[in-house]
This record gives structure tokens, C-alpha cells and sequence, in this order.
């Protein structure tokens, strides 16, 4: 399953896809102003582009668990990306993902390496629950 993560701000959208297995996480290009019209369709014409099968959008929450006015422009961000791609939009903790980020480095932007970090981290869960044992 192809999953495109999405690391949402308010200036920048950091991009990044997994492989075709959902396996391997991949930075992209970052998509400005992605609350604007145009914006948001370039998120969704790279959706479409890529075939996502799923779209993880980062909830910023405090390391106690808190949401705030950010979480509340992402959670609103993913309700209308939802309502345009015909896939399903999940939200997904993004604690520590633009730290991670900062200290490993690379050539794309750091938004965009934030999304990978991002998509790594809700990979990794998936296959984890998808692993685990089932409880009778």
C-alpha cells in the first residue's frame, strides 16, 4: 500500500511517500501554502500522482499529549483533504518528527524529512499491530 505523509504548517507542507510495500519512507518535495485553494490541490493532484492508497497528516501535539491551535488547523487541514481525494486521511502523532529531522540531516527540506520521519514512525506501528498477536 502506497501512503503519502504529510507534515502540515501553515507556510509549508513537507511531503513524503512510502514504497509500493509500505515499507520504506521517502521525502518529497514540500508544497507551499498548503491551506490556499491552490495549495491544497497541489496536495491532491500529488495524491492523485501518486496513488496513494492512504494519507497520514501529523497531529502536533505537546510531549504531554496536549493538542492546541496547531492540532486544530491540521485536524480541520485533513477533514478537507478528505473530503477531496477519495481516500482515507488519518491523523498520526508527530512528536520529536521535525527534531529527528534537524539532527539526521539530508538534502530534501527539513519539512519534508520531518514527513518521512513522520511516516517511518506510523509504518513501523502498522506493522506492529498488523504482527501482533490476537488476544481471545
Amino acid at each position: 500500500m502506497r501512503v503519502l505523509a504529510l507534515d502540515h504548517g501553515e507556510s509549508r507542507c513537507g511531503c513524503a511517500v512510502s514504497d509500493p510495500s509500505g515499507t520504506l519512507a521517502s521525502p518529497l518535495a514540500a508544497i507551499e501554502r498548503p491551506e490556499t485553494r491552490k495549495g491544497l490541490a497541489r496536495v491532491t493532484e500529488l495524491a492523485a500522482g501518486l496513488e496513494a492508497e492512504l494519507i497520514v497528516v501529523g497531529l502536533p501535539v505537546t510531549l504531554g499529549g496536549e493538542e492546541g491551535m496547531q492540532a486544530e488547523a491540521a485536524r480541520e487541514f485533513a477533514r478537507r483533504l478528505e473530503e477531496r481525494v477519495g481516500v482515507p486521511v488519518e491523523l498520526y502523532d508527530e512528536r520529536l518528527t521535525t527534531r529527528m529531522a534537524e539532527a539526521t540531516g539530508g538534502s530534501a527540506d527539513a519539512d519534508s524529512r520531518a514527513a518521512a520521519h513522520l511516516l517511518e514512525s506510523y509504518l513501523t506501528a502498522r506493522a506492529g499491530r498488523s504482527s501482533a498477536p490476537e488476544m481471545s
